[in-house]
């Protein structure tokens, strides 16, 4: 037995084997045995940046549009018609632009993104309040405990999301959020993808590892070398075997090779912390090139965080080679601070010990270990910066 839901006229009930609604004749219907006892969704929204920018300028609407940081820099979005040329997220810009050269590159507008952003998580939380955002476009959501399926507020969310923000949404629907997470890439764009209980570790089973949440490529290799490269080759091993061999990363990789994830959806707490970085329009590699930059930065850094009212005390200096390396340094400052130029001395200190002929294409400084905004610069702080 099979239910079914409508996602245009919200229709729904069991066992239709009719291609299109008998309500509306829309063929986007949404079919899972488990439709309707399914609760936990992950909302990604498609091809966020660029698809704001769409609606804003329709112009644009069949247009390859790349939005990112100019020829020196990386693609933040890549719109759907240009993802066709192979152009992802994270490529530098100058290989997009060799795939595509009729792109339209676009600065990224993150007020005009935010904004967007604030419309559609207040629709979210007008369908549930127990809602948990991961980043400017994606959400958990837990809707459980309603009389209408999950499934049917979903589909009225994405419609409302559409018709009053203008983007499109792709919706993954589980009973935990690993799961639902995974649904949400299956059909994007515009997406609703179930993935139930009992489907769960056959749909697993041939997954790369990678697609486990926490496995990062240093991981990958690891179980690679150890010729564990599908999930399959996860779901019958003991998992204290795992936990010996991995650490506390084992019962994860144990849990979730076969479905299970016992999180729950909560609301994200107060950020950990603020930063701000820039991609150059050349390498440089002098102290006297990158100190002006990196000042200027810690300004931006002390800006964000009174707007926050919060300071800092821990300075993390970010640093991007020319061959994509990547550095980081830190120094805790004897108490919080949220005034530029402790931030910027902090941040020198660190940057002079890195100066070694190498040549950098990104720098960033920013601040963690946050703490309230009185707590910040006392009249009696003695800075103290590793000599």
């Amino acid at each position: 037995m099979s239910a079914w839901l409508c996602r245009d006229c919200g229709e729904r009930g069991q066992n239709s084997v009719n291609d299109r609604c008998g309500i509306c004749a829309s063929p986007r219907l949404v079919r899972h045995a488990e439709l309707f006892s399914l609760s936990i969704a992950h909302l990604d929204c498609d091809a966020f940046y660029a698809a704001v920018e769409k609606h804003d300028d329709p112009s644009l609407t069949d247009k390859p549009v790349i939005i990112g940081g100019g020829r020196r820099g990386v693609v933040s979005t890549a719109c759907y018609v240009a993802r066709l040329y192979g152009i992802h997220s994270a490529m530098p810009m100058f290989q997009a632009l060799q795939r595509c050269p009729d792109a339209i590159v676009l600065r990224p507008d993150m007020p005009k993104y935010q904004a967007a952003s604030r419309k559609i998580r207040a629709l979210m939380a007008d369908t549930t309040p127990r809602l948990q955002p991961l980043s400017i476009d994606e959400a958990f959501l837990d809707l459980s405990g309603a009389e209408r399926p999950a499934a049917a507020r979903l589909a009225e969310l994405a419609g409302r999301i559409e018709r009053e923000v203008g983007i499109t949404v792709s919706i993954g629907l589980s009973h935990n959020k690993f799961l639902a997470k995974l649904a949400s890439d299956l059909d994007k764009p515009r997406g609703f993808s179930v993935l139930g209980r009992d489907d769960a570790r056959a749909f697993l089973a041939d997954l790369p590892v990678r697609r486990i949440w926490g496995v990062g490529p240093a991981l990958a290799q690891r179980l690679q070398r150890d010729g564990i490269n599908r999930i399959s080759q996860l779901q019958n091993r003991d998992e204290a075997e795992l936990m010996r061999r991995y650490g506390s990363i084992g019962h994860r990789l144990a849990r979730f090779a076969v479905g299970e994830d016992s999180r729950p959806v909560e609301p994200r707490g107060e950020a950990k912390s603020l930063s701000a970085e820039t991609t150059f329009a050349r390498d440089l590699a002098t102290l006297e090139e990158l100190d002006p930059i990196l000042q200027r930065l810690s300004t931006r850094v002390a800006e964000r965080l009174a707007q926050a009212q919060r300071s800092g005390k821990t300075i993390v200096l970010k640093l991007k080679t020319s061959d994509f390396s990547l550095r980081t340094r830190s120094v805790t400052l004897a108490a919080p601070t949220r005034r530029a130029d402790v931030i910027g001395n902090a941040g020198r200190t660190l940057l002079t010990r890195e100066i070694d002929c190498t040549r950098f294409r990104l720098l960033g400084i920013g601040v963690t270990n946050l703490a309230d905004a009185e707590d910040a610069d006392p009249p009696d702080m003695l800075e103290r910066f590793p000599g």
